[in-house]
C-alpha cells in the first residue's frame, strides 16, 4: 500500500467526488475488477501526489490529462519520476481519447498489465526455487 500524506487522502476524497467527464467513463470500465479482474481504485494518494487510477496488483498508474496538462509539463515530469522511484509505472492518456476511443486504450492498459503480472510471476518463482 503506497504512502501519502493526510493532506493528499483529503484532497483525494474530494476529487473523487467531483470526476471529469473522462476520469468517470474510464472508472466505469475499470470498477468491479471488470478489466482482466484487475483491482484499481481511483484517486488514490501516493506521496504527496494523487493519481487518477491505480492498480497495485501491476503497480500500474493510469493518469488522464487535459489540455492543461500542456502548461505544466515540467510538474507532470518531476511527479512521474517520483512515482517511478516508488517502483510504479505511469501510463498517461489524453482525456480526448479517453472519451473517443475507450477500447483502444482498455486495450493498452491490458497489453501493460498482462506484462507486469508475468514479469511478477517469474520473479516469484525465481526466488521460490533459489
Amino acid at each position: 500500500m503506497p504512502i501519502y500524506t493526510k493532506q493528499a487522502l483529503q484532497n483525494a476524497k474530494k476529487l473523487r467526488q467531483t470526476l471529469t467527464e473522462a476520469e468517470k467513463k474510464l472508472w466505469s470500465r475499470l470498477r468491479n475488477r471488470q478489466l482482466a479482474n484487475l483491482k484499481f481504485r481511483r484517486q488514490v494518494p501516493i506521496g504527496s501526489y494523487i493519481v487518477d487510477f491505480y492498480c497495485q496488483e501491476c503497480l500500474l498508474i493510469i493518469e488522464l490529462d487535459g489540455g492543461h496538462h500542456l502548461l505544466q509539463q515540467e510538474y507532470d515530469q518531476i511527479r512521474t519520476h517520483y512515482l517511478q522511484a516508488q517502483g510504479l509505472t505511469v501510463l498517461r492518456f489524453w482525456n480526448h481519447d479517453i472519451l473517443n476511443d475507450t477500447e483502444a486504450v482498455l486495450v493498452q492498459i491490458l497489453s501493460y498489465a498482462k506484462i507486469s503480472l508475468t514479469q511478477t510471476i517469474f520473479q516469484s518463482e525465481r526466488e521460490i526455487h533459489r
